[in-house]
């Protein structure tokens, strides 16, 4: 489970004032250019923690209603909790040593501010895991619920964490990547990632859960899809 944040987070120049029309007349609405104050709309520091730590509890909650449904998603999450099925070692250890490989192209892809925040991102989902197993004990879950309510809960988190310029690591650095340099939209490269991902669950998982975490899979890529656009938003 990945996701991208895009150019609106750092590179965007949107508008919230008008220019001032050189004629006395105001200009036709077509032609009018708008320009944001990038200082004004930014976010404070207080506003990033409180935003990371958000993002990151919504993020992790999802992935806590995944595991108890015993389904997968994609991206490093979905390899984190196909290994977990698989060897029984816990999901927070085996999402932070998944997630290292890729910090180094995050540096070299989008600067040490992205990365650091990613980084710490990843760290507080591996321990939001741990908090939440030790005090949301879940007996009794609807698969359905749990893998689709997952899923959208876990792409709000990411939505979340993209408008403070971090992500959760992993293949949406590739996916990063393909949209900067090809306009080729990160939302739509992750899910075919996912699809990839998801379907090697059949190695660990019985069928109906598989099916039912492709559909949860969808359900989150078309929240990142919908949802973030460059230059859809103001403050980054």
């Amino acid at each position: 489970m990945e996701g991208m944040p895009t150019d609106d987070l750092g590179d965007a120049h949107d508008t919230t004032s008008e220019t001032p029309d050189q004629s006395s007349h105001p200009a036709p609405e077509a032609t009018r250019t708008l320009v944001f104050d990038e200082r004004a709309t930014a976010h404070s520091p207080a506003e990033d923690v409180l935003g990371i730590l958000t993002g990151t509890f919504t993020a992790s909650l999802g992935l806590y209603l995944l595991q108890s449904s015993e389904a997968v998603t994609g991206g490093t999450a979905g390899l984190a909790l196909l290994i977990q099925y698989a060897s029984g070692l816990p999901f927070w250890m085996l999402f932070l040593l998944i997630n290292l490989p890729f910090a180094v192209l995050a540096v070299w892809q989008r600067g040490w501010s992205f990365t650091i925040r990613t980084v710490i991102a990843i760290a507080l989902v591996s321990g939001w895991s741990v908090v939440h197993h030790a005090l949301f004990s879940i007996d009794d879950l609807n698969p359905i619920y749990g893998t689709l309510g997952g899923n959208l809960l876990a792409g709000v988190g990411l939505l979340i964490l993209f408008r403070h310029r971090a992500s959760l690591g992993g293949i949406n650095i590739v996916a990063l990547i393909v949209q900067d340099r090809w306009g080729f939209r990160a939302g739509w490269t992750q899910m075919i990632f996912d699809v990839i991902i998801v379907a090697a669950a059949l190695l660990v998982v019985p069928w109906p859960n598989v099916v039912l975490s492709g559909l949860g899979a969808v359900v989150l890529n078309l929240v990142l899809a919908m949802n973030h656009r460059p230059g859809r938003y103001i403050g980054h």
